[in-house]
């Protein structure tokens, strides 16, 4: 099993500190998320059905009506490698380990590239998918959708496919693949987890050819989303209000997490609006200082690195600010 954040428990037990006195960083989710309003009854009564709201207001926000609907983009993740014959297949790292460890999992053939625009056009002949985050988790990469297309449009004419998970994309559409025709070998992960802070309800969308869509619904088998998830998430993405004004608020707290990282002397190799990105050789000693203040953020071992997600309030900003600038002072002192 790969390690992801979130383990809260675990960091409780290890440094003994009650889970209700952490400051818990180790996710890119929006610590503010969709405020759910009361389920109704009914929704914990019946079997999920596939016409109800949910496709519709999907295909509304994501302006794509060949879309489906799965148990978080994970499950489509750990299923699309399996709807291929064996494959070369393009990763870049650091990366969601997912990606790669599903294809190899199922037999395909990693080719791991450089994160750089040249490495990828130089191997782009030699693969049969090439696999792109964007923005990337964790470094915040980004990539223009033109490049995007050119490289599919390399990889479609052998049959190959380019696979874009755009997990972190809704506060910057213009980046976003999602609202393009489809094509074939273009295929757009998106979820809800993350912008919308629903990650608890399992959400997400394949946005691809509709071929392609009905193998994987085959493949994924009927009721892959509740009840109560299918209903949170359809009002979530009927809600125009609530998605402008927490975009702008999104992008204000990633630039004051990475302005409060710098003034501590943790200036950030990179980041998106959820979360920003410590490329650090001390990156575990940092970890574990933060963690026995009951900080809790994500450890990477290569590159050696932390992902520090946002804090939910003006506290958890000052007793981050706090702990970030003591430990900046003793780093200066040597």
């Amino acid at each position: 099993m790969l390690e992801h954040g979130g383990r809260l428990r675990r960091a409780a037990s290890r440094y003994g500190i009650p889970l209700a006195e952490w400051l818990d960083l180790s996710t890119g989710i929006n610590p503010n998320g969709w405020p759910v309003p009361a389920v109704p009854a009914e929704c914990w009564q019946r079997l999920p059905e596939d016409d109800d709201a949910l496709l519709p207001a999907a295909q509304a926000y994501y302006g794509n009506s060949s879309i489906l609907a799965v148990a978080g983009s994970q499950a489509a993740i750990q299923t699309l490698p399996l709807l291929r014959g064996r494959s070369r297949v393009g990763v870049l790292a650091p990366a969601y380990a997912e990606h790669a460890a599903n294809w190899q999992h199922a037999g395909h053939q990693l080719i791991e590239l450089a994160f750089h625009a040249e490495a990828i056009e130089r191997a782009l002949d030699d693969l049969d998918v090439l696999i792109v985050i964007n923005p990337n988790n964790p470094t915040g990469t980004l990539w223009e959708p033109d490049r995007l297309l050119s490289w599919h449009r390399r990889l479609s004419r052998r049959g190959g496919w380019l696979l874009v998970d755009e997990a972190f994309a809704d506060s910057i559409p213009e980046y976003s693949l999602a609202g393009l025709p489809v094509r074939p070998g273009l295929i757009v992960l998106r979820s809800i987890g993350k912008f919308f802070g629903l990650a608890g309800i399992r959400c997400g969308f394949v946005i691809a050819e509709a071929a392609l869509l009905a193998r994987l619904a085959e493949a994924l088998g009927p009721w892959s989303i509740s009840y109560p998830g299918r209903y949170v998430a359809a009002a979530a993405l009927a809600d125009r209000e609530w998605q402008q004004k927490n975009a702008v608020e999104l992008k204000q707290q990633g630039h004051r997490l990475q302005q409060l990282l710098q003034a501590a002397g943790f200036a950030p190799t990179g980041g998106c609006d959820l979360f920003q990105w410590l490329a650090n050789e001390k990156a575990a000693l940092l970890h574990d200082a933060l963690a026995r203040q009951g900080i809790l953020t994500r450890l990477f071992d290569s590159p050696a690195s932390l992902r520090f997600g946002l804090p939910k309030d003006e506290a958890g900003w000052l007793r981050l600010s706090v702990v970030m600038q003591e430990l900046g002072c003793k780093k200066r002192a040597g």
